[in-house]
């Protein structure tokens, strides 16, 4: 159990990290405020190709299960605001659960050791 609730935190935080790094870049593009943008994308295996965004007011942000949204960077900034919060939130019940499941395995010996101590009492004789 404790192996799998620290995996998903884990995999929490990789979302985190990437809707951060959503907002740098959306940042960026608002700061700068060019109509075009050239930049390389990765087809995949390390190839990559020399492309230009000719309207960069607009980005397209994946929401989940295969299904993306068109968005204003203004727009999209407040998804990614809500969407880093929700994911904060997660992370920090998986990290909540991750520290109950250790206390019960830190318990456990405590436990058994004080049944094998009854247990190695002696039996009162019944007189």
């Amino acid at each position: 159990d404790l192996r799998k609730v620290l995996d998903r935190r884990d995999k929490v935080y990789e979302q985190l990290a990437k809707y951060l790094q959503l907002r740098n870049v959306t940042e960026r593009l608002q700061e700068a405020k060019h109509s075009e943008l050239y930049m390389q994308v990765d087809l995949g295996c390390n190839c990559f190709v020399d492309t230009v965004v000719p309207d960069t007011s607009r980005i397209y942000v994946a929401l989940g299960y295969g299904f993306f949204l068109e968005l204003t960077l203004a727009e999209a900034l407040k998804f990614i605001d809500r969407k880093s919060s929700l994911l904060t939130e997660l992370s920090n019940s998986l990290t909540k659960d991750s520290m109950n499941i250790k206390a019960h395995i830190h318990m456990l010996p405590e436990g058994l050791r004080e049944l094998q101590g009854l247990q190695n009492f002696p039996e009162k004789p019944h007189h």
